[in-house]
């Protein structure tokens, strides 16, 4: 047997393509949505059972809101589905939901189900399951340059004091641990870019494309790409040995 020269503990996903995946069955975008929701279940259980150890999802970004109002509305009601619908098998197979992103400019219906999903999964310990929902990297960052900023103002910080670990300390991925940087980061439908996606928790991720959309995303696609990811040669820089 091959020893695999990596671990997979992080892994990320853009999950492209939903609307296209409806266009081209002939229903309307907002039931590719649909679809893609059922499929988180999926690849949720398959990252568990595969050791995955935090299963970062970009789910809706803060440009998103730019989207037909209808769709808005969809997407703002999915987390309030989603939950009601899978939360029992969530809690069933020991996985930890957190959301980051700008939660209090949410609905307030879809505010309180996410606090709530998170509230009753907080001591859970196995997969942590990560919805990025009204995320965007650039604001992130600059939020954290914000709250650095402040800390300097105060008195508390000098600017020579700060270093990537603190920068990273301030990002949403901070209460991750030694597991905040994805390992992988897979984007489905064919789309080779990271659309504003955890720019600096990315710096040193390998990088992985579907050309499926994200309905048809499935459990063997995703072993096919741990299995890819498990034998790279990762060097972060540096020359081979």
């Amino acid at each position: 047997m091959v020893e695999k020269r990596n671990q997979l503990n992080h892994l990320a996903i853009i999950m492209d393509g939903n609307g296209r995946w409806a266009t081209q069955q002939g229903k309307q975008r907002i039931m590719g949505h649909r679809e893609g929701m059922y499929n988180v279940e999926r690849i949720t259980l398959a990252a568990n059972e595969l050791g995955i150890r935090v299963l970062s999802l970009y789910a809706f970004s803060t440009e998103n809101w730019a989207r037909p109002k209808e769709e808005v509305a969809y997407l703002m009601n999915l987390p309030v589905r989603f939950f009601d619908k899978f939360m029992p098998t969530l809690m069933e197979n020991n996985v930890k939901v957190n959301i980051m992103g700008y939660l209090d400019e949410l609905p307030s219906k879809t505010y309180d189900v996410v606090q709530q999903a998170m509230a009753e999964t907080a001591d859970n310990t196995g997969l942590i399951l990560n919805f990025a929902f009204n995320y965007g990297s650039r604001r992130e960052i600059l939020t954290a340059m914000q709250e650095l900023g402040s800390l300097i103002e105060m008195g508390q910080l000098t600017s020579a004091q700060i270093d990537e670990k603190m920068i990273a300390q301030h990002l949403m991925t901070a209460n991750f641990g030694k597991f905040q940087e994805p390992d992988l980061l897979i984007r489905t439908s064919g789309e080779q870019r990271i659309s504003n996606f955890m720019l600096w928790q990315l710096a040193y991720s390998e990088l992985a494309f579907s050309s499926k959309n994200w309905p048809d995303f499935n459990k063997n696609d995703l072993q096919e790409f741990v299995n890819d990811f498990e034998n790279r040669h990762r060097r972060f820089g540096k020359l081979d040995e």
